[in-house]
């Protein structure tokens, strides 16, 4: 669930810069009242503007919203008992094995001399 909220998270991401590299600034329009463009005035018509406007703000707070939550798993993640490799210990005593520090009296722990050739 979290990987597929991180893809949905990527992709509102992409499309938000996106659409705020489409939209014009409001200087190009102040440059339409001086002769840069015939449809366009000071404080005229927006054209497509509304529409990515509106749509920039529905990413926005998908963003938004997507944030939060990945936030929310996050702190869940943390409070969760650590999962992993237990220790060496626990292991053995599970297991019926002798830990390193049981010292049994029986055995000899001495390594094994190899002869030398006297050639």
């Amino acid at each position: 669930m979290q990987v597929a909220i991180l893809m949905i998270h990527v992709a509102i991401a992409i499309a938000l810069v996106v659409l705020i590299l489409l939209q014009q600034g409001k200087g190009a329009e102040a440059g339409a009242a001086f002769g840069g463009g015939a449809s366009q005035t000071v404080f005229g018509s927006r054209g497509s503007g509304g529409f990515l406007s509106k749509f920039t703000a529905v990413l926005a707070a998908g963003f938004f919203a997507t944030s939060l939550t990945l936030a929310w798993y996050a702190t869940q993640a943390s409070q969760a008992p650590e999962a992993g490799i237990p220790d060496s210990e626990l292991i053995e005593r599970q297991q019926g094995v002798p830990t390193l520090d049981d010292e049994p009296n029986d055995v000899d722990n001495t390594a094994p001399v190899l002869e030398e050739n006297g050639d």
